[in-house]
């Protein structure tokens, strides 16, 4: 098998970081986010996005990063070259067609790397021979041996490609990675070109060639995956199983069609599975949402919140049942922590589906602790809220929750609002109120719909005082953002402020204006409380 002929070939690849590690197969993991994730319609990066991205796959620890195809054009070279003249250790690989100036091309793109590879390929399955190579098994052969003797002569480190492998007859395929590692491949990649394979014969495609080619312990095998059924990464790790050493794959699997492997996601495979992958990797994990994000904004492709590892949603939970699970003990429903892949902490997610046991952490969080009582009515409005808009921020709790607290003791309060108006004449305002247990309704018209609300509540609660300032802004984006009003009124010299939150304005106003009515009632119950003591 081949786990008992790669160590030699293994140690010249990478060192162990401890015994522990070195218990473990190391999996060498090649990044091609810069090359095949590039070749994603609509992902191109500059010269200097493609140096930052390089320069980060190194700091997170991949063994090689394939820089680019260098014949494609002077600016893919250049960036190849100067990639490769800034890598440390990590290996720098430029891809070329089986063609003699590609091969050229890509050495002269390389050859500064400290570790420069070449990785060449050619189309191996009868499909790919009939209608884009138009050459037949035999002159394939030679093509293999000529080219990858070629780069052998001009780099020590040559990487072998069979494209289409998974539809490639399998004595062919193995006819064709003796051909490679004779003439000096020390990399063999079987890839699943176009997303057809299953991960069972996968691993079964590896085995049988690990064990009929007789010199398969000369080269490292590896894995190409592409996602155009949803089975890249359990390719990649099926692969694996069945002999392979490395996995080529992307940052959010970016590239083409539907992508390919995506690197955060086998990385973090390995790592959370030890007991079923005995595998290790050298990538430090931390650092994975900060490239998602990093190639993420350079390609223009945003992650899909629902995305493994490093989606928005990964560490983000609403249900009621998951949230009280989290709270009482992460490992309920997370299976690695947010820490382990840079992400800073777990997000309990407020919306409709979320229950009393999160509402209170979340107010805790928030500043705010409340009794029971109140504890309850804060609930009832947070899911009303939630109800009607799609997304509850932190921002949106403490508006629905800070000037509550504040009024606990208030007199007033908004039952029903409508509000009527238009070019068509003057706006109406129809209000019901709950004053001290007596709800009361009024009807009335004002220049506007704000001072038709503003009149409707003075016609049930008289009184004197100015409005000095009337105040609205938007509490978070979006067209379902919640309006947060501030009321400023002014009586016997002395002002008082409220303020009031809905994702309808009018609403927003009301509760505005009627805690500042609130504040002013409440003010004069204690002048009249101190004058009668006195």
């Amino acid at each position: 098998m081949l786990e008992s002929r790669l160590p030699e070939k293994k140690d010249q690849i990478m060192t162990t970081t401890s015994s522990a590690a070195s218990s473990k197969d190391k999996i060498v993991i090649f990044d091609t986010t810069l090359r095949d994730g590039e070749q994603c319609p609509g992902a191109s990066m500059t010269y200097e996005e493609k140096l930052e991205v390089a320069e980060l796959l190194e700091d997170m620890g991949v063994d090689v990063i394939e820089a680019g195809f260098p014949i494609a054009s002077q600016g893919d070279f250049e960036a190849v070259q100067e990639i490769a003249r800034r890598a440390g250790d990590v290996t720098i690989a430029g891809l070329a067609r089986a063609i003699p100036g590609d091969i050229t091309r890509a050495a002269e793109a390389v050859r500064v790397a400290k570790r420069p590879r070449i990785h060449t390929f050619v189309s191996t399955s009868p499909i790919h021979l009939a209608h884009q190579m138009k050459k037949t098994e035999e002159q394939v052969l030679d093509i293999i041996s000529a080219t990858v003797a070629q780069a052998r002569n001009l780099v020590d480190d040559v990487e072998w490609s069979a494209m289409d492998a998974t539809r490639t007859p399998i004595d062919y395929l193995i006819r064709c990675v003796d051909a490679a590692i004779k003439a000096g491949a020390t990399t063999i990649n079987l890839p699943d070109t176009v997303g057809y394979a299953v991960p069972e014969e996968y691993a079964a495609m590896f085995r049988r060639i690990v064990e009929a080619v007789p010199n398969s312990d000369k080269a490292i095998f590896s894995t190409h995956c592409h996602d155009d059924l949803g089975l890249a990464v359990a390719n990649s790790l099926a692969g694996v199983a069945g002999g392979a050493r490395q996995i080529e794959c992307t940052i959010n699997g970016l590239g083409e069609r539907a992508g390919n492997a995506a690197l955060e996601e086998v990385v973090m495979a390995i790592r959370t599975r030890g007991d079923f992958y005995p595998y290790r990797t050298d990538v430090e994990t931390p650092m994975l949402t900060r490239a998602s994000k990093l190639v993420s904004a350079v390609s223009a492709f945003p992650v899909q919140y629902n995305k493994a590892i490093v989606g928005r949603n990964a560490f983000s939970h609403e249900s009621g049942i998951h949230q009280d699970g989290m709270l009482k003990n992460a490992e309920t429903y997370e299976i690695m922590t947010p820490e382990s892949v840079g992400v800073k902490a777990t997000s309990l997610v407020m919306g409709k589906h979320s229950g009393r046991h999160a509402f209170r952490e979340k107010l805790k969080e928030l500043g705010f602790e409340l009794g029971d009582n109140a504890l309850e009515d804060a609930f009832k409005r947070f899911k009303d809220l939630a109800d009607r808009k799609k997304h509850v921020y932190d921002e949106d709790i403490e508006a629905l929750v800070g000037d509550e607290v504040a009024t606990a003791n208030e007199r007033i309060r908004v039952l029903a609002l409508t509000v009527i108006a238009g070019t068509g004449g003057p706006a109406k305002a129809i209000i019901s109120l709950d004053v001290d247990g007596t709800h009361v309704t009024k009807e009335v018209t004002g220049n506007g719909p704000v001072d038709a609300t503003f009149n409707a509540i003075k016609a049930i609660v008289p009184h004197e005082a100015k409005m000095s300032l009337y105040q609205v802004h938007a509490v978070t984006e979006g067209t379902d953002a919640q309006a947060e009003v501030s009321v400023r009124l002014e009586e016997d010299g002395k002002s008082v402020t409220g303020r009031g939150a809905d994702p309808d304005t009018m609403v927003a106003s009301a509760k505005a204006y009627i805690s500042a009515v609130n504040k002013i009632m409440i003010k004069r119950q204690r002048q009249h409380a101190q004058a009668v003591s006195a």
